[in-house]
């Protein structure tokens, strides 16, 4: 059961959010409705900029106010969610200003390429582009290559994981950390828990995949449902979020007991009294503020300077 205000949040945020696999099925309609919303400003940062790589990647860095940290900041390859079809730099600039400001780090935010006009595998490619490209510019940046961490929310948690996934299938980048805030592991999950009427839907979910694979059955490969992976090891400690009332809560605690299974150092928190898509909405939903305590906290412990870290 939500809290009556948490409700009423959840209620404002699904009347600016389309009826995608209902009333909307046009992607570019959905894109549009979805365009109208309004989301929390975040944070200054010391400097904000647009990058244009080939092929229709694009990334946005995030350099915080100067931490006293002698250039040797972490570096933070960020994500966004929406299904792999909505959201782009814009809808999760908070998000990235929060993290860059909080942990502090240099954030190299990600809009990949999204479905359907480029299904299953373009946005994973694009992801382990962007982490390679993290990596390499890292110095530019102020930043420290071997101090790398992947993070993202929902969809963007599934391109977050995959790319550590490669990046140990193809002999690198060296990646320190994984931040997996209630990502989507498997396109066949059932998601029959929290079904309805928790802003995220199965329905929607249903919606989402149809668009995001181009063949069913696509949907069976590790670097699409990194819960069907066969082989988890090697991979980067990762902390998994996940919140009581979301369809994706299945999925996510699921793939952590398979990192653990794997021998991955992994912590797996659950936030209660909140639904999906909350990460970075603290000032509207104070709960919602562990979430982001947790996640920074994270990034900050598992990327210290390697003069510095613990253990």
């Amino acid at each position: 059961m939500l809290k009556a205000y948490t409700a009423a949040v959840m209620s404002m945020m699904a009347a600016a959010h389309p009826d995608v696999g209902g009333t909307v099925t046009d992607a570019a309609q959905a894109r549009r409705i979805h365009a109208e919303a309004r989301f929390p400003p975040g944070p200054s940062v010391a400097s904000v900029e647009d990058v244009d790589l080939d092929g229709g990647l694009s990334v946005r860095v995030y350099r915080p106010r100067d931490p006293g940290t002698g250039g040797d900041l972490p570096v933070v390859a960020y994500f966004h969610g929406g299904g792999f079809v909505l959201c782009d730099l814009d809808t999760h600039d908070g998000v990235c200003r929060m993290i860059a400001a909080r942990t502090p780090a240099v954030v190299i935010a990600v809009h990949y390429r999204r479905a359907p006009e480029h299904p299953f595998p373009a946005a994973v490619e694009d992801a382990y582009r962007a982490v390679r490209w993290a990596s390499e510019n890292a110095a530019a940046y102020g930043a420290a290559p071997d101090r790398l961490a992947v993070a993202g929310d929902s969809a963007g948690g599934t391109l977050a994981t995959v790319a550590c996934l490669m990046a140990r299938d193809q002999g690198g980048p060296s990646i320190r950390f994984q931040l997996l805030v209630y990502p989507v592991t498997d396109c066949f999950a059932p998601r029959t828990e929290h079904a309805r009427g928790f802003h995220l839907t199965r329905r929607q979910m249903t919606w989402f995949i149809e668009q995001y694979l181009a063949d069913p059955a696509d949907g069976g490969q590790p670097y699409a449902s990194p819960l069907r992976a066969p082989d988890l090891s090697g991979l980067p400690p990762a902390l998994v979020l996940t919140v009581e009332h979301d369809p994706l809560r299945a999925e996510g605690e699921a793939y952590a007991r398979r990192l653990a299974d794997a021998a991955v150092p992994v912590t797996l928190h659950r936030v209660d009294g909140l639904f999906h898509g909350v990460f970075g909405l603290s000032g509207l939903l104070p709960e919602a503020g562990e979430l982001e305590h947790r996640a920074v906290s994270a990034l900050r412990d598992n990327t210290r300077s390697t003069t510095t870290r613990r253990g």
